[in-house]
């Protein structure tokens, strides 16, 4: 397993406007291995990125040293693949089919996106979970193709999206399309979002895991209790269990901490975090 950092955790949230040469430079003191980027349809990388374009930016990325094998974006949260409207459902397509390109064109093996929506804190737009389960399936087949003759992995995450809160159901979803393309990238914070023991979805997932994001999550229930992101080994995560189960599949790919919001020791901290909880020192 390799440490590595998200490329969100370099930006003014969303934004997508911190530099490339910024954040390889932020993410070898910090002492992480790997970079993961994102990838929009505005910003420093975008979904209109020129093939020259992308490998000046491989350029540095060998120069430095950095292991970079793949990309992540959130563009379904504003440009849904489930919405209910037909024009947005179009867009949303092309600009993944456009960001499987630019992984490729920047010799990163993975896609990370979002399966559209359903409901959620972040989205304003409410789908019906079958109508939404159907366009998400159209959506797949028409980027699939292009997955797989760019040799990309299409990765779906498990967020908060109203969608595929169980294992099985994205497990059985991801086997009906029958390619070795089409897998999870599996948030473990996320899960402890609603409820689900991370361990568990690792066994039943199994190889269908491609990528690992990492994150802590923290509740306090007691009828008025509150909830909260939090610093690794600060939550509710159970990692001595969940890096047993990752290493029971056999997982040796990156494992990309994604941590929000932003502040000046947040990779720092982050960093010796992981060394603990994943003995990577």
């Amino acid at each position: 397993m390799i440490k590595g950092i998200s490329y969100l955790s370099f930006e003014n949230g969303l934004s997508n406007n911190e530099s490339i040469d910024s954040a390889l430079i932020q993410t070898q003191s910090n002492g992480f291995d790997a970079l993961e980027l994102s990838v929009s349809n505005e910003g420093v990388i975008n979904t209109n990125l020129s093939e020259s374009e992308c490998g000046a930016i491989r350029q540095k990325i060998n120069d430095s040293g950095v292991f970079v094998d793949s990309i992540a974006t959130g563009m379904s949260w504003g440009i849904s693949p489930t919405s209910d409207d037909a024009e947005v459902r179009k867009n949303s397509i092309k600009l993944h089919q456009d960001a499987i390109r630019v992984a490729s064109y920047l010799d990163c093996k993975a896609l990370l996106f979002v399966p559209g929506v359903v409901k959620s804190p972040i989205s304003p737009e409410i789908v019906r979970y079958d109508r939404a389960l159907d366009r998400l399936r159209e959506a797949i087949n028409q980027m699939l193709p292009i997955a797989e003759e760019l040799d990309v992995d299409l990765c779906m995450e498990n967020v908060w999206n109203g969608f595929f809160y169980s294992p099985i159901e994205l497990r059985d979803f991801v086997d009906s399309f029958e390619s070795d393309k089409l897998g999870v990238y599996l948030d473990i914070g996320n899960l402890i979002g609603y409820q689900q023991y991370p361990p568990h979805w690792i066994e039943l997932l199994n190889s269908r895991i491609k990528r690992v994001q990492i994150k802590d999550f923290q509740e306090n229930f007691d009828w008025t209790g509150s909830f909260s992101f939090c610093d690794l080994g600060a939550g509710d995560v159970p990692w001595k269990e969940t890096v047993s189960a990752l290493k029971s599949i056999q997982y040796k790919s990156t494992i990309i901490a994604e941590m929000l919001p932003w502040d000046e020791t947040i990779l720092s901290r982050t960093s010796v975090a992981m060394d603990q909880i994943f003995g990577f020192k």
